[in-house]
């Protein structure tokens, strides 16, 4: 799964932003699945960068509610 910063997230649709924002859940929840069954992550990083992502792509979609309720 693809990893965005904050200037990618901004350049994404609303349509992309929640299509990636789905992926990424799915993608988190498989990756801890692996984890909890006692199987070593690939990538031990990747977890945190999935969180970070989701967050990046929240953040982005709070901001747009934001602007378009004023």
């Amino acid at each position: 799964m693809a990893i965005f910063r904050a200037h990618e997230v901004r350049q994404l649709s609303d349509v992309e932003l929640a299509e990636q924002l789905e992926k990424l859940k799915l993608d988190l929840m498989q990756a801890r699945g692996k984890v909890s069954a006692g199987g070593a992550p690939e990538n031990p990083g990747h977890i945190r960068e999935v969180r970070r992502t989701i967050a990046r792509i929240q953040t982005e979609q709070n901001a747009r509610e934001a602007v378009n309720q004023a």
